[in-house]
C-alpha cells in the first residue's frame, strides 16, 4: 500500500478558492492541494517550490534508469558518466556516492518526498566541487576541547 494512503486528505471543491482562497492557499504552501470541480477534471494546487523539487526528481529519475541499464562497468562508472562531476571524488566515495544516491532515490520514489534524493545529490555534488576547488587538501587545525576562543 502506498505511503499517501495514510496521509489526511488533501482535497478541496472549486468554490472553496473562491471562498477561503487564503486557507487554500496557505494549505498549498504546505503541500499539494486536489481541486476538484464539477464541470471539470480535478486539478492540483501546489507550490513552484514543489513543482520544481518534482520536475528535478524526475530528471534525475531519468539519469538513474539511464545508468541501470547500462551493463558495461560498476555502478560507480556509469554513475560518473551520467554525473561527470563525480570524477572528483576518491574511487572509494564515487562509490558510496553511487549508492547513497540509489538508496536516496528509492527513498523519494517510495515517500513521495523529491527532497531526501535532491538534498543527497546536492551534497555530493557539493563535496565534489569543494574538493576539486582543493577544499579537501589543507591540513585543518582542531582546537582542544578545554580551549576558549575570544569573541572578535
Amino acid at each position: 500500500m502506498p505511503i499517501t494512503a495514510d496521509r489526511p486528505n488533501r482535497t478541496r471543491r472549486s468554490s472553496d478558492l473562491s471562498k477561503h482562497s487564503a486557507e487554500v492557499f496557505a494549505e498549498a504552501e504546505n503541500h499539494p492541494v486536489t481541486v476538484t470541480r464539477r464541470d471539470g477534471e480535478a486539478l492540483v494546487l501546489m507550490s513552484q517550490r514543489e513543482a520544481d523539487g518534482r520536475a528535478r526528481l524526475l530528471e534525475f529519475a531519468a539519469q538513474l534508469i539511464t545508468v541501470a541499464i547500462e551493463d558495461h562497468g560498476t555502478l560507480a562508472e556509469r554513475m560518473a558518466k551520467a554525473f561527470p562531476w563525480m570524477l572528483a571524488l576518491s574511487p572509494a566515495d564515487r562509490e558510496s556516492c553511487a549508492q547513497d544516491l540509489v538508496d536516496a532515490a528509492r527513498a523519494s520514489f517510495s515517500t513521495e518526498q523529491p527532497h531526501l534524493a535532491l538534498a543527497e545529490l546536492t551534497s555530493w555534488k557539493e563535496t565534489a566541487t569543494a574538493l576539486a576547488a582543493g577544499l579537501g587538501s589543507t591540513d585543518l587545525e582542531w582546537l582542544d576541547d578545554n580551549e576558549t576562543v575570544e569573541r572578535p
